[in-house]
Order: C-alpha cells, then structure tokens, then sequence
C-alpha cells in the first residue's frame, strides 16, 4: 500500500525527525478524508484513518523491537535500544497533534467545532481543578489511578491487536490538538480585541503557551504509554512467533515487566506535577 512505503523501522529510528511531517500529512490526510466521506461521524472516523495509515509502520517498528530482545542479552543496552522505538513513537505523536491542532485553528470555526465536537465534550468533562491540601492528595491518586487504566489498555490492546495502543495515542492526539487548538483560538481573539489585530509574536507567544501548558505534564504520561505499548506489542509478536515456553520468551518477559514497571513510575512523577506543577503557571 501506498502509506506503507513511506516509512520503515530502520529509517524512523535513523531519521526520526522525518516522522513529524509524517504524522501531520496523516492526521491531514486523515481528517479531509473523514470529513469528505463521513461528515457527520468526522471526529471518530479521523481517528480510525490515521491509525491504519500508522499501523503498518508501527507492526513492523513493533516486531523489529521483538528481534532485538532475541539478539541482544544485556537488559540495560536492550532498554536504550527500545529508546529509539519511544522516540519514533513520540515524534510521530507531535506531528499527528500539531496537524490536528493546525487544521482546529486554521478551518472555520463552526466546521472545526463540529469535526472535534467528540473531543470537545471530552476535554469539558475533564477540565475540573480542585485544590486544597487533603484534596490534593486525593488529586494525585485520582489522576494516577485513572492513568494507570489507561496504560492498561495500551498494553492489552497492543498484545490482543499487535499495534493497537496507536489507537489510543491517536486519539490522544486528537483530543490535546482540539485542546491546544481552542486554547490557540481563544487566546487570539483576545488579542484581537484588545489591539485591534494580531500581531506576530502575540501569535508565537500564544502557540508556545499553549504547547508548554498540555506539554508539562503530558509529555511523561505519553512516554509512559508509548513504552507500555511497545511493551504489549513486544510480547504479542513473541507469541505470534511461537517463542512461547521458550528461553527467548523469559527474556522478553522480563524485558517487558522492566518496561511496564518504568512506565508506572513515569507516571506516578507525571501525577505529581499535574497537581502540584501545572497550577502554578496555568490556573
């Protein structure tokens, strides 16, 4: 197929800047696709396009990453190693939400609002900040729990689909690109109306805003879904390949606990600075 002969493993981990503006001709592609096709249902079915423009890329980043567990017998330099597939997963992350937060910003904003209409409901229902000392606390085992559950899910649906955690990193990305998109809209409207057009820098300063306040915290909740996704898809291509009850098999047992276990932690730190960090500059 066409998509697939975009990228390959070797060349994402080599070049991994290139999957950037992969990610946003996919989410764009994805978008003008579901909006020509299935208008009505444009918000969902965007998603599910730009998954499968993803999934032959990430099935064989997935089952080059299985190989190297088989040929590599040292634990630390088999995680740096998985470094590399974290980094394919995060870059083609950042493309797939800038360009749906470009086109949130870009197209008309009732177009824009019916397209992400799904995510929009979605970030209202999250968007509550409570505070206080005990309450805080209740915060953070709130938000890890919650965290948590969605790792869970990237890892299930990566060992039952193979790659099927980019499911819900697209998602994601759609939801923080209509958030970032929205918080970009309004910010410079405001500017609009206070000077009467918008200048240059007010726009760069609004985009960076916006950036820093889904990023601070964001960043290490994504991380930690990418690798328990790389984790989930680790071990299903290890049964697909019959390595089950075999000595491979052990060692990609123990390499996928290490990767799960450093995501929980990532994300513990994650639900740290969301409740006590993020407030102090974005309340």
């Amino acid at each position: 197929m066409v998509v697939e002969s975009l990228m390959n493993p070797l060349k994402a981990e080599r070049r991994p800047w290139e999957l950037f503006f992969l990610g946003v001709f996919y989410s764009s592609l994805a978008l003008f696709l579901s909006l020509w096709i299935f208008e009505e249902y444009a918000g969902l079915v965007m998603v599910f396009l730009a998954v499968m423009a993803c999934l032959p890329l990430i099935y064989h980043l997935l089952a080059y990453e299985e190989e190297k567990d088989v040929e590599i017998f040292e634990e630390k330099k088999l995680l740096e190693e998985h470094g590399k597939a974290v980094m394919v997963y995060s870059i083609l992350f950042l493309g797939l939400t800038v360009g749906f937060s470009f086109w949130y910003v870009v197209l008309p904003s009732s177009l824009s609002s019916s397209i992400f209409q799904i995510q929009t409901n979605m970030i209202s229902n999250l968007n509550q900040q409570v505070t206080g000392g005990f309450v805080q606390v209740s915060m953070i085992s709130k938000i890890f729990l919650n965290n948590v559950k969605v790792l869970i899910f990237c890892i299930l649906f990566s060992f039952i689909y193979g790659s099927g955690a980019m499911f819900i990193l697209t998602w994601n990305a759609s939801v923080i690109g209509a958030a970032a998109g929205n918080f970009i809209r309004t910010h410079l409207a405001d500017y609009a109306s206070a000077v009467g057009f918008i200048k240059v820098g007010s726009y760069f300063y609004v985009v960076g805003l916006s950036i820093l306040r889904y990023s601070i915290h964001g960043v290490p909740e994504l991380v930690a879904y990418f690798i328990a996704g790389i984790a989930g898809g680790i071990l299903s291509v290890s049964i697909m390949r019959n390595e089950f009850g075999t000595k491979n098999f052990e060692r990609i047992l123990l390499d996928v606990s290490d990767m799960v276990l450093i995501s929980v932690f990532i994300l513990f730190f994650a639900a740290l600075v969301e409740v006590f960090i993020t407030p102090i500059f974005f309340t």
